[in-house]
């Protein structure tokens, strides 16, 4: 008989046992915690508690995830609050980048766009903007996370140094997925983790929508 054969017999026999109790106090196992030879009931009970032990990490880690993301929601409440209370169509973009870096503690965030109507032209975040930066956030899906490969868009965060990671938001107007970018929203850190490739982007496409939808009435009429 090999090992399958007598796995197959016990399942067939779950009284065997019961008819040999003898033999479960004289099973002898090698324990995880050492070389010590522990009772079948002994390992039994061991695996038990590490299977607890891993559910109770994992249930740890739910509830971090969740404290994180109840954390995350109440700063977008409350950027949110601070776009729905500037008044000043001027000053919207600057209120939505300084919003970023106060609420979210974000190092750095700029706002550029284009296409705007003619009382908003000569302001700061309607200077120019390149044809391939316009292409660029044209092609944007989602978010770009990751490291600053000498994005051009870097440039307008006015850092001291180059940002070690950035994120980079089209901004189109959230009724109409489907219209054309008419900006592009950059955020800046010297920590190369603070925005990776592999975060998650369900926050950071909810501030697009939300900053889209605020400065959609700066853009020129079609």
């Amino acid at each position: 008989m090999n090992d399958r054969d007598i796995a197959e017999y016990l399942i067939a026999h779950p009284d065997f046992f019961e008819r040999h109790a003898e033999l479960l106090a004289g099973v002898r196992l090698t324990s995880p915690h050492g070389q010590r030879a522990v009772s079948l009931q002994e390992r039994q009970i061991e695996m038990q508690r590490e299977k607890t032990k891993q559910i109770e990490r994992r249930l740890a880690e739910l509830m971090r995830y969740g404290h994180e993301n109840d954390d995350i929601s109440g700063k977008l409440h409350r950027w949110t609050l601070g776009l729905l209370g500037e008044r000043d169509p001027h000053a919207l973009p600057e209120a939505i980048a300084r919003g970023l870096r106060d609420v979210f503690n974000v190092p750095f965030a700029a706002v550029r766009l284009w296409n705007v109507a003619a009382p908003y032209q000569p302001a700061e975040f309607a200077r120019s903007v390149s044809e391939e930066v316009k292409i660029f956030a044209s092609s944007l899906a989602t978010p770009y996370c990751g490291a600053n490969t000498g994005f051009e868009a870097v440039t307008w965060l006015g850092a001291p140094s180059d940002p070690a990671s950035v994120a980079l938001l089209a901004l189109r107007d959230p009724q109409t997925p489907d219209g054309p970018i008419f900006g592009l929203l950059v955020m800046g850190s010297e920590d190369a983790r603070r925005f990776h490739d592999g975060m998650a982007t369900d926050f950071l496409t909810q501030i697009g929508e939300l900053a889209g939808a605020a400065l959609g009435k700066l853009r020129a009429n079609d």
